[in-house]
């Protein structure tokens, strides 16, 4: 189903949004290589329960953490463990919050000090699609058009693949709801926009090949190449003048650049 928000509503998400978004601030002052995933995790769902509201991930449909966690050649949904990060690993870290029964939901992709230049523009050009997909939200408009703008960037501009299984989502009481947003697509397609809908857009980007696989533990997804991949999120809400960016990176960069163990990054163009 595809519910669309009043403006108060959207109010609640932003204010869940924003929550994920200071969580993930948080984390990236804390990650360094030599700390585990486990401890990130620890760290983000005190954050969030200190706030006094809810992780929007864990137990969700059976999952067992607050963060995502997906490191190196995984896509999306890693189970945080106690490996060591190292210090050429990059990590996408996706958060859900759950306050005053609406969700919020975002993803960054961190760093860490010795990855390479060729991961890092992978990480640029996967940020940049994000936007350009934005870009194309407005009411009446295609859900397709921002599907297109996405694979256009990614596939013919910078020749890296668009995962094809996993999408972006409607996002709002529940975690996630219609429509579904995928990464690729036509434009003029797909359902319509319309002022109060509320959307998660998160392209997963492969360097190598597109295709993915689910790993043993029955929730991480990775590349079948073993290429890495890179992922990030924002939750958007469609105005009648545009776009409402409802989460904020800007927080996360400004916590990775005051982190003097990882790799600075933020936002290209």
């Amino acid at each position: 189903m595809i519910y669309l928000k009043s403006s108060e509503e959207i109010e609640l998400i932003r204010k869940s949004c924003l929550l994920v978004s200071k969580t993930l601030a948080h984390v990236g002052t804390i990650i360094k290589p030599g700390v585990t995933g486990k401890f990130l995790d620890t760290e983000a769902e005190a954050f969030i329960r200190d706030h006094g509201a809810e992780p929007g991930f864990k137990d969700y449909n059976g999952f067992p953490a607050t963060l995502c966690i997906s490191m190196n050649e995984a896509v999306v949904h890693g189970i945080p463990t106690e490996e060591e990060i190292k210090e050429n690993d990059i990590l996408s870290i996706d958060c859900g919050v759950y306050w005053d029964s609406f969700y919020g939901d975002s993803a960054f992709t961190f760093a860490m000090p010795h990855v390479s230049d060729e991961i890092i523009d992978l990480m640029h050009a996967t940020n940049d699609s994000l936007y350009l997909g934005i870009e194309q939200v407005k009411p009446e408009a295609r859900v397709g058009n921002v599907s297109h703008a996405i694979q256009k960037f990614i596939e013919k501009d910078k020749n890296y693949s668009i995962v094809r299984e996993l999408v972006g989502h409607g996002i709002g009481r529940n975690l996630h709801e219609g429509p579904e947003v995928p990464n690729y697509g036509r434009r003029g397609f797909g359902p319509k926009m319309k002022e109060g809908l509320v959307i998660a857009i998160e392209p997963m980007v492969n360097m190598g090949k597109r295709h993915v696989r689910q790993s043993d533990d029955g929730w991480t997804i990775v590349t079948r190449d073993g290429k890495p991949s890179a992922h990030f999120e924002h939750t958007v809400a469609v105005t009648k003048e545009g776009v409402d960016i409802l989460s904020n990176h800007d927080m996360v960069e400004k916590a990775v650049k005051n982190n003097g163990e990882i790799k600075t990054f933020s936002r290209k163009s």
